[in-house]
């Protein structure tokens, strides 16, 4: 069982940074797969980026690649979006997400799901 809570959202200027965390309590946490998804209003939710339970392993959607920095902090029990260079596009809410099954884009593959942090990127 895995609880988890996005904070770090906020209002920010094109351009600018944020750094989301999720934090995340239940036992055997490093074991899990965890991703960050976002979904604008008026829009499906779509993947942002994944990391592999032993952080050897991440992947990132074209549109955030180069910007967007996922890592995770085991002993923390927490994982984090470092998001850069931020663009009007970007506005969403944002959330985090556990899998104990392999590593996947696929928002059906996500067993647990935080409630949400809203990021504002004004041009």
């Amino acid at each position: 069982q895995v609880q988890l809570v996005e904070s770090g959202g906020g209002l920010v200027q094109a351009g600018g940074s944020l750094r989301l965390s999720c934090a995340a309590s239940g036992r055997t946490f490093s074991m899990y797969t965890l991703g960050w998804f976002r979904q604008a209003p008026g829009k499906e939710r779509e993947f942002v980026a994944v990391i592999s339970w032993s952080a050897g392993m991440t992947y990132y959607t074209e549109s955030v690649k180069g910007r967007f920095t996922i890592s995770r902090d085991n002993a923390k029990n927490t994982v984090y979006l470092q998001m850069n260079s931020l663009k009007p596009e970007d506005t969403a809410v944002y959330y985090c997400a556990a899998s104990a099954r392999v590593a996947s884009i696929a928002s059906y593959e996500y067993d647990y799901w935080g409630q949400g942090t809203q990021v504002t990127v004004s041009s």
